[in-house]
């Protein structure tokens, strides 16, 4: 006997095994061409996109559905370029001693450096917060729980959303990130979790080959 309210669960459609294995493939072949983009163009991407992308990413499981994530949506060219300016700040500092020789090894093979430009030549930006205190409700002020798992996984529905409607994407995350709540405006209990950048891959982008090896399903999965 259930001692809180519900509803039965929502009968998903009848499949035989082998769609769901058809559907399942197809969905995986669709995420082996996602890439991460570091050149974009100012093509612009409707609005519609960015905000369906966004209720996706809400529909994540979430420490006791208190959803503990904001979607800060950025346009504005002064406010990209405001975000930029301190972002490479940070990453001058990274390149110039803050990073360890090993971090800078690693990333050599990906050609990162202190310049993002794509900050601002792409049409969107969307910082993503994790809140520590909220709740379901408008004006609560509850304790979240699981809130790097919960918003890690809504990131990941956020990601895979843009590339259904073939969007390129960037996940950004200078460090400290702390002046993005002053750009954003957001409370000091919400921590800047990562800037993902959202548009059209420049006509001239490139993708580094170290970027396309991938580990295989014996490497990154047990089964017991």
């Amino acid at each position: 006997m259930l001692d809180h309210p519900a509803t039965p669960w929502p009968g998903l459609p009848a499949l035989d095994d082998a769609e769901r294995i058809r559907r399942t493939t197809d969905f995986r072949d669709h995420l082996r061409v996602r890439r991460t983009c570091r050149y974009f163009s100012d093509t612009p991407v409707p609005r519609a996109i960015i905000a369906a992308a966004i209720e996706a990413a809400g529909t994540a499981p979430s420490g006791a559905n208190h959803q503990p994530w904001h979607f800060a949506v950025i346009e504005s060219p002064a406010l990209k370029a405001q975000i930029r300016a301190a972002a490479e700040e940070e990453e001058r500092a990274f390149y110039a001693g803050k990073a360890s020789q090993e971090w800078l090894d690693a990333l050599g093979p990906l050609g990162t450096d202190a310049d993002k430009a794509y900050l601002e030549v792409a049409p969107w930006l969307i910082v993503v917060f994790g809140q520590r205190r909220g709740g379901l409700n408008p004006g609560d002020n509850r304790q979240n729980y699981y809130v790097n798992e919960s918003v890690g996984i809504a990131t990941g529905f956020l990601l895979a959303a843009l590339h259904a409607a073939n969007i390129a994407t960037l996940t950004h995350t200078p460090n400290p990130m702390r002046f993005l709540n002053t750009v954003c405006g957001r409370p000091d209990n919400e921590k800047p979790m990562m800037i993902v950048v959202a548009g059209h891959a420049a006509p001239d982008a490139t993708v580094p080959l170290h970027a396309l090896s991938k580990k295989p399903l014996e490497q990154i999965s047990s089964w017991l």
